[in-house]
């Protein structure tokens, strides 16, 4: 194995020796990526690790899985990966053509084919579709998979790029049409154009045929904070929303047209709004007094925007949170808002019918309620929603249904259409799903799902996973890769809903960021803990894994509750928050994690700043640290640096890094399967569990799916 020098550098902070590798592209940098990725493959490679790749790609470009869609008119779009196809085709078809058992597509772009003829590694990145005309498109194409993107005009008709058209080199930022000849263009590119952060600064107007270089600028902030402006097809007249973001949770919000803002919405920065026709809906994040009232944080209240522009602020209450019920998301659909919340982590959902008196409701009791259960809208245009949804349903052992919904069969409410059903990738007979709940340090109480069989012999090779970060909910689902590799074999599945999580609203999403990180951190050490003292497992049989934030969680599981596991994966993810900051869009996350360059963060932050905290002569369980070159998101330095100082302290630490990915796992479905079917075989191999069987160790049970879910389900303890 080549060695490397890793004295400490003369400029370095903190003296750090492994400064150099974050010189992503970097010779030296690269050579020890590619070492270290060898060694990684060649100790957990093998006969087994193949089979497991061949399975997980074998289920990801199944034909039967469900295509995802869009609707833009007539037509619904839809990006597909398979076998013959890995990097993707661009279709589209009719609504009437997706619900036959054999839909039949029209192809739009061959990515492959593409990107061979263009020599460049093309990743799907979306496409923008002008929605007056629908004869063109600006297509979004990622180098790698990274967040940067290529835009690309390109003809509907003739199916083919516009050599002259809206075309774009690679930049953060994004596009909205105005009209077939003008866009709203809120891009990194250009002198002067990009935020500390890499992310647009101000937004443009676009015509066809000029240099976007040169285009008008109609708004611009401050270089600390983005900017992006969308067109609102909702309004009478020409509306543009100018969306200013200072800090990641907050927003200020102003209404103009294609010269500018004119006009400010005056709320609260941290609320969430969205706005109809003349309606707006807005969910503030902390208590908002205003005219004399006070509307809780997290409360969903609606007002007319022509009355609230003219100084009204006379809301009507349309949701009244609770501890532990809570709005998930808001949007509109054909005039009508309708609302996700979760009840203790039952999903529910809600229809608003906005009037000048009051707001006419009604419960959407025909979703399903129970799993997890997501709705939106069918159509892309909001201005032609007619009141179809999609709904997702699933859970841990039923695979997904995709279902269509008419809201405006309420209240008569009849039964969602089931467009498709994704296969049963696993074998699921003989598991359970459980809801428990573990004591964190601080007497809170932390809930978490549980899948396994229905008993044990307490020594179960449980799978434990979390995020707790950003005010994002993490519900259990159905994993085709967790059920493969691990539930099928008899192993259990926990996904632990600690704080800093959006599941119980801003007050939980609080409790768990800034200084609270490090409670969000003793939470999952807190589940770990719950699931030896329930008798489940041992803490040498716990293998935990997480990603980006949630690879901090993990890192801290290896500095501070080492004891509590058997094996770690943690994955693009924070590690230095000493630097984190100056490395790539990490000064945008300040609001999620603290300043380090503040002395009273940095006094919280060095807490859970893992690579630092790292010493030797601990307990340490095995880890894999894994990142990709194309994350241009969370810099692959923080995992490539913790990696070489726990093996110069001498630890069983891996790493792996492939070439492109993105902040994910592959820009394929065989990228993909490789990188989880690694991760998974490191993860057992490093708990002593030798099951590499299709089935086994599971105890049979007579009960059907139907039973093993309701007899058990929401099982406190």
């Amino acid at each position: 194995m080549t060695t490397f020098d890793y004295r400490p550098t003369t400029d370095a902070p903190d003296d750090d020796p492994y400064l150099w590798l974050e010189d992503v592209e970097g010779e030296q940098a690269l050579d020890w990526t590619a070492s270290q990725s060898a060694r990684t493959q060649r100790d957990f490679g093998g006969t087994q690790l193949a089979r497991d790749q061949n399975a997980l790609t074998a289920i990801f470009d199944a034909p039967d899985q469900i295509p995802q869609i869009t609707r833009c008119g007539e037509y619904l779009y839809n990006f597909w990966h398979d076998a013959a196809n890995p990097r993707g085709l661009w279709r589209r078809t009719t609504l009437p053509l997706y619900m036959k058992a054999d839909s039949r597509w029209e192809l739009l772009l061959d990515l492959d084919a593409l990107a061979a003829d263009d020599a460049e590694d093309w990743v799907w990145g979306g496409a923008s579709i002008e929605p007056e005309r629908r004869e063109h498109a600006v297509l979004r194409l990622s180098r790698g998979g990274s967040d940067a993107v290529v835009h690309r005009e390109f003809d509907m008709r003739s199916l083919g790029f516009v050599a002259d058209g809206f075309n774009l080199p690679e930049a953060k930022g994004s596009i909205d049409w105005l009209d077939p000849d003008t866009l709203l263009l809120s891009s990194a590119l250009g002198e002067g154009m990009a935020t500390s952060c890499g992310y647009a600064r101000t937004v443009r107007l676009w015509k066809r045929g000029a240099d976007p270089l040169t285009a008008p600028v109609v708004f611009e902030t401050a270089e600390s904070n983005s900017v992006y402006a969308l067109l609102d097809r909702t309004a009478e007249c020409e509306r543009v929303w100018f969306i200013e973001k200072p800090a990641h949770f907050e927003e200020i919000v102003r209404i103009g047209d294609r010269r500018g803002p004119k006009i400010l919405i005056d709320l609260p920065r941290d609320a969430w709004s969205d706005g109809f026709g003349d309606w707006l809906a807005v969910k503030p994040r902390k208590a908002w007094t205003v005219a004399g009232t006070t509307h809780a944080a997290d409360a969903l209240i609606g007002i007319s925007l022509s009355s609230f522009i003219a100084g009204e602020r006379d809301f009507r209450t349309l949701f009244e949170p609770g501890d532990r019920r809570s709005v998930q998301s808001f949007f509109w659909n054909d005039g009508k808002l309708i609302i996700s919340y979760l009840v203790n982590l039952v999903p529910r959902f809600e229809m608003f019918t906005p009037g000048a008196q009051e707001w006419t409701r009604h419960a959407l009791d025909a979703v399903p309620g129970e799993g997890t259960v997501d709705l939106w809208s069918l159509d892309a245009e909001r201005h032609e929603t007619n009141g179809e949804v999609l709904i997702l349903a699933e859970d841990p052992i039923t695979p997904r249904q995709l279902l269509l919904f008419d809201l405006n069969a309420a209240p008569r409410l009849g039964a969602p259409a089931i467009l498709k059903r994704s296969p049963e990738n696993f074998d699921a007979s003989g598991l359970v799903v459980t809801r428990h709940e573990a004591v964190s340090i601080d007497g809170e109480m932390i809930p978490y799902t549980q899948v396994g069989p229905a008993s044990g012999n307490g020594d179960a090779p449980v799978h434990l996973t979390a995020y707790g970060g950003f005010g994002i909910s993490l519900l259990p689902e159905y994993n085709s890769s967790i059920g493969k590799l691990w539930l099928e074999r008899g192993g259990t599945s926990v996904v632990a809903n600690i704080r800093g999580g959006g599941e119980f609203g801003s007050r939980w999403h609080d409790a768990g960021r800034r200084e609270g990180k490090r409670l969000a951190h003793d939470d999952f050490a807190a589940v770990a803990a719950d699931l030896v003292r329930r008798g489940v497992t041992l803490p040498r049989r716990i293998a935990a894994e997480g990603g980006s934030n949630g690879g901090l969680l993990i890192a801290n599981m290896l500095t501070r509750y080492p004891e509590h596991f058997g094996a770690l994966f943690c994955t693009v993810p924070l590690v230095d928050m000493r630097r984190y900051t100056k490395l790539l869009a990490g000064a945008s996350w300040i609001d999620e994690f603290g300043d380090p360059d503040k002395q009273q963060d940095w006094a919280f932050l060095k807490e859970i700043s893992a690579y630092h905290a790292a010493a030797p002569g601990q307990p340490y369980p095995p880890i894999l640290l894994a990142t990709t070159m194309r994350d241009d998101r969370v810099h692959p330095g923080h995992a490539r640096k913790m990696a070489a100082k726990l093996q110069a302290l001498g630890y069983p630490a891996y790493f792996y890094e492939p070439g492109a990915g993105g902040h994910g796992r592959g820009t394929n479905n065989r990228e993909r399967a490789a990188f989880t079917a690694l991760s998974n075989y490191f993860l057992r191999s490093a708990i002593g569990w030798q099951n590499d069987g299709v089935s086994g160790g599971r105890p049979a049970t007579g009960a059907s799916k139907s039973e093993q879910r309701t007899a058990t389900a929401r099982t406190a303890q």
